[in-house]
């Protein structure tokens, strides 16, 4: 992947996204030692990143290709992005959900029209499954991470970050599949060694950084988090694994209460709502805010869509 790609694939998109805001945050700020701006996925059109890639790959599509439709497999929130996009560009597709996917994604996801399976509990196994149905019926298949055009649209966030902010000394990203992360290394590291790119885990599905340990890619058995957009593991042969390897320079891993004290403090705090995957990034600043003191740092938020259940029980906990 490279900056040339990322900035085909902003050109590309521009007309279906928003630039989000990238804010300074004082309450952060202080409470870190650190300069903190928040780079808010959260305000986008579908309430997270994912919007981003899904447009790239589908205004990429030939005409005979839309004209076949697509099969995509996704926890929520990419799912919710390609039914966005297949809405807007009149494409036809199915969408594959793991059995367990949130009550609240579902629904975005159905508000848009699209034809829904579910299948397996583990989200590789639902993309495995929508990939050999795609191979099958001659459709294209659409990966939520491993996929160039994707990882080129996610690159975008990055494209906006760099262009907003000069000087950052550490970007911290949430991390699933990887795509997000690959893409934002890709054209932040081209050209600027200075910068540091961290992925931000749930320990209940920390799979990308075990498998950097490992160097390959596991099957592991993960387990339930409030971070489920970025829960699950990868496909064998994802090329973000190597990006990921090469460009990322160190991972946390955060437990489900760090994650759900990360919540409480954007909702009291910041006064906003991210979901558990959007507050790992802050979760992971203030677990190691001493590394960071007085340096720049901007805390990628991707996305805002939590389950109600979930806000509940954090509040009601705190």
């Amino acid at each position: 992947m490279n900056k040339i790609a990322i900035q085909k694939a902003a050109k590309r998109i521009r007309p279906y996204i928003l630039e989000t805001p990238l804010l300074y945050s004082p309450f952060l700020s202080k409470a870190t030692s650190a300069k903190v701006y928040l780079k808010l996925e959260s305000e986008q059109v579908t309430g997270s990143f994912k919007i981003r890639g899904a447009f790239n790959k589908l205004l990429s599509l030939t005409s005979n290709e839309k004209r076949h439709g697509i099969i995509t497999a996704s926890t929520g929130n990419h799912g919710a992005a390609v039914a966005y996009g297949m809405q807007k560009l009149n494409i036809k597709g199915t969408i594959y959900l793991p059995n367990n996917a949130s009550a609240p994604k579902v629904e975005a996801i159905k508000y848009y029209g699209p034809d829904i399976e579910f299948y397996g509990d583990e989200s590789v196994d639902t993309e495995i499954r929508a990939r050999e149905v795609a191979e099958k019926k001659n459709k294209v298949f659409i990966s939520p991470y491993n996929d160039p055009e994707i990882i080129a649209g996610q690159g975008t966030v990055g494209l906006e970050i760099a262009n907003s902010l000069p000087n950052i000394d550490a970007v911290f990203v949430p991390v699933g599949g990887g795509g997000l992360i690959a893409g934002i290394a890709s054209y932040m590291k081209q050209g600027n060694h200075h910068v540091r790119i961290f992925g931000c885990e749930p320990a209940a599905s920390a799979v990308m950084a075990a498998s950097i340990r490992a160097g390959k890619v596991l099957q592991m058995k993960t387990y339930p988090t409030l971070s489920n957009a970025t829960a699950g593991g990868m496909e064998s042969d994802a090329i973000t694994f190597g990006v990921c390897k090469r460009l990322v320079d160190g991972y946390y891993t955060l437990t489900e209460n760090e994650i759900g004290k990360a919540v409480f403090i954007a909702i009291t705090k910041l006064h906003k709502v991210f979901e558990g995957a959007g507050a790992l990034p802050v979760a992971a600043l203030f677990k190691n805010r001493k590394k960071f003191q007085n340096k720049t740092v901007v805390l990628v938020v991707s996305g805002s869509n939590l389950a109600t259940g979930d806000l509940k029980r954090i509040v009601c906990s705190a």
